[in-house]
């Protein structure tokens, strides 16, 4: 199969141009070819840590390219590419014959049963979901049932939410709920196989985005992730985790890239309405808030009781005392949303089901 010619990018693209294509076809890792000759791969971590290190969107790919990688040679044995892609962890290998021309790529899914995320890689992290607002946006189904329960397919976000860290190897979750939280309790009461806890702390009111936190006082110890109950991230959480820690970070917030196309050309005028500058239909890209953290355990003394109160204003307290808040970023397509119906229905089809028309 050519599937990975797909993966194919010149080394003179920008950063944001492999990003996108990295979503399109849903691939962390692109091959790095000159006229099919390999040069290198490019992943999701690559552009991670070259962001991180204040590279520009619009910086060409070839200025963050690793200089030793590993690849398969079309004389090694399928025994060899297995083992060499189980020892590291490979996602995708390249096969590269003596004239580095690349004749195919083994994807982990071909030669191995288990998932390539199916690893503890964050056992003992205590998980904290968001799960008590009303979903107002979503209304009218959140009349019936809560945000947390919308289905995405055959189970609610909230399940995929959970799941989506289960599988590297979290067992504790924590939900802060008000909202139809019986509802909540008891679908989760009806899933015997789940091999996770879930303990529930009840606001007796909208407390904003972070307001809830207060009920874990004295019972988060270690450092904690907190996500929303209507986003999804599908990224590697241990290099999250990793990041937060060797950065010495408080508070390390997600953050997704967002790519805007001006559909006309822009006028900037001054004084008198003196034409200064025209741009023909610009392009922007914004770091968003994609709505998951992860915090230290002190900073849970600094959230207020019972009192409404937002993630966004903790961050600010932060950084007014001169701590270090962190921004992990991740691709646009890496970020899902439903909180409203169109992104939901966004989400839906990206995950292979039908939308909701309401």
């Amino acid at each position: 199969m050519d599937n990975w010619k797909k993966l194919i990018i010149e080394p003179e693209e920008n950063i944001r141009s492999a990003m996108q294509l990295m979503d399109e076809v849903r691939s962390k890792l692109l091959l790095v070819c000159i006229n099919n000759k390999f040069k290198s791969v490019l992943s999701i971590g690559d552009i991670q840590r070259a962001i991180l290190s204040n590279h520009s969107l619009d910086a060409e790919i070839s200025s963050i390219l690793r200089n030793q990688i590993i690849i398969a040679s079309d004389q090694d044995n399928e025994e060899d590419v297995r083992n060499l892609m189980l020892q590291h962890r490979i996602e995708a290998m390249p096969v590269v014959d003596e004239e580095q021309n690349v004749i195919d790529v083994i994807f982990w899914d071909q030669i191995f049963s288990e998932k390539k995320g199916m690893v503890n890689t964050l056992p003992d992290i205590p998980v904290v979901i968001m799960a008590g607002g009303k979903g107002t946006r979503l209304k009218p189904i959140t009349n019936i049932i809560p945000k947390p329960l919308i289905p995405l397919g055959d189970k609610p976000v909230l399940e995929w939410i959970i799941d989506s860290f289960n599988e590297v190897g979290v067992r504790n979750f924590h939900l802060t709920v008000n909202y139809k939280q019986d509802m909540i309790r008891s679908y989760f009461a009806n899933q015997p196989k789940r091999d996770y806890s879930i303990n529930y702390f009840e606001e007796n009111k909208p407390l904003g985005t972070a307001g809830s936190l207060h009920l874990l006082k004295g019972k988060l110890k270690e450092t904690f992730f907190v996500t929303n109950c209507d986003i999804l991230i599908k990224d590697d959480y241990s290099e999250m985790l990793k990041y937060h820690k060797s950065n010495g970070n408080e508070l390390t917030a997600v953050s997704a890239v967002k790519h805007f196309k001006i559909p006309y050309g822009t006028l900037e005028f001054g004084e008198n309405g003196v034409l200064e500058k025209l741009k023909e239909k610009p392009e922007y890209n914004f770091f968003i808030n994609a709505g998951m953290y992860i915090l230290e355990p002190h900073l849970l003394e600094e959230i207020p009781e019972d009192e409404f109160f937002h993630i966004t204003t903790l961050i600010e307290k932060i950084m007014e005392r001169n701590g270090k808040v962190g921004i992990f970023p991740v691709s646009e397509g890496s970020w899902m949303d439903i909180g409203q119906w169109d992104e939901y229905n966004k989400t839906s089809q990206k995950l292979g089901y039908p939308g909701i028309n309401l």
